[in-house]
């Protein structure tokens, strides 16, 4: 197995962590306030969260996906798809500190 596939795999655990804090915060947040602001993030990342799970899903429970990911995808889609796990990871990161803060 490649280090692409293990930093994905990483990369979405950590995505579905933050977003399921995130989530949360937004969640009270539009039970307390009604905004609509606080409804579209909380969407956002209801939909962003089940994005990241699936990922996972298909990273290491699936036992044919997973096989498949780990021994037939090209290593350039792989590097592809881990860049976009780790840069939504950055992403996300930085929208927490803003959110806790």
């Amino acid at each position: 197995m490649s280090i692409w596939v293990e930093v994905a795999r990483v990369a979405a655990a950590v995505n579905v962590l933050v977003l399921a804090g995130l989530t949360a915060v937004w969640g009270w947040n539009y039970l307390q306030f009604r905004s609509k602001h606080a409804l579209g993030l909380l969407v956002f990342g209801v939909f962003l969260l089940a994005e990241n799970a699936l990922a996972l899903y298909m990273y290491i429970i699936d036992p044919q996906l997973s096989g498949w990911f780990s021994t037939d995808v090209p290593v350039v889609a792989w590097r592809l798809m881990m860049l976009l796990h780790v840069f939504e990871s950055l992403g996300l990161v930085v929208l927490a500190w803003i959110t806790f803060d």
